[in-house]
């Protein structure tokens, strides 16, 4: 039996597979529901790290779903500025080019350290770029960025693709994160962060300026009605399991 054990595992290791072996990635912890602080990943969001019970859990498969302006984006850019705030490096797979270098610089990212891999809206080589980055290793974070791709091919994508992406980073020190406009998936340890939409109207007129998450209170500047433009939002975001 263990002959045959041993002949299964080299047999894995020669053709590179040897990361499906529960002795070559082991669990980062035994209890189920246990979660050490160094399983977690800050967002760098104070509001969503305490729905998360102290952030995203590490080797596992996460998500940020909410529609456009409901700043999904600005929380990415946070938790890649914080996850190289702690010595890690990252990485993005921008599937449609829309990532902003100096946005997200000005959110405190430093560009020196992140991965900027540029897939023009092809899903399928965004998603096998996803997978080589997360094979390599050493990354605290990995984005995949399918925000802009049209829902009917992201749900045309064969759900093994997200088994298959949860399963690399089993028992490892990375988070991967998916943002997309709505669910895609995440492993049983992941989180799903809503950013919910609401309409957001300006505090001297009822016109409906534009549909941001779900926010308990927009800042404004501008001296009258016509300059008033909104300056920033508090967001308040809802943790979809884990």
């Amino acid at each position: 039996m263990l002959g045959a054990r041993s002949h299964i595992e080299s047999l894995l290791k020669a053709r590179k597979l040897d990361i499906t072996l529960t002795s070559e990635a082991p669990l980062r912890w035994s209890m189920p529901g246990a979660v050490s602080v160094e399983d977690l990943a800050s967002t760098g969001v104070p509001s969503i790290d305490a729905g998360l019970t102290g952030g995203l859990r590490r080797g596992h498969l996460s998500e940020i779903i909410g529609g456009r302006s409901s700043g999904r984006s600005t929380v990415v850019c946070r938790a890649l500025a914080a996850a190289v705030s702690r010595g890690e490096l990252v990485a993005l797979v921008d599937t449609c080019d829309r990532f902003d270098p100096e946005a997200a610089a000005a959110l405190g990212l430093d560009l020196s350290n992140l991965l900027w891999i540029r897939e023009a809206g092809d899903a399928s080589r965004a998603l096998k770029a996803m997978n080589l980055v997360l094979q390599a290793g050493g990354f605290g974070l990995v984005v995949l960025d399918l925000a802009d791709v049209a829902p009917r091919t992201v749900r045309a994508l064969p759900f093994t693709t997200w088994f298959r992406l949860a399963r690399v980073i089993e028992g490892s020190d990375t988070v991967a994160l998916l943002m997309a406009g709505e669910h895609v998936a995440r492993s049983s340890g992941g989180a799903t962060i809503a950013m919910h939409e609401i309409a957001l109207r300006s505090p001297r007129t009822a016109t409906k300026l534009q549909v941001v998450a779900g926010a308990t209170h927009a800042r404004w500047r501008g001296s009258s009605d016509r300059e008033r433009l909104l300056r920033g939002i508090d967001i308040q975001p809802r943790i979809i399991g884990r």
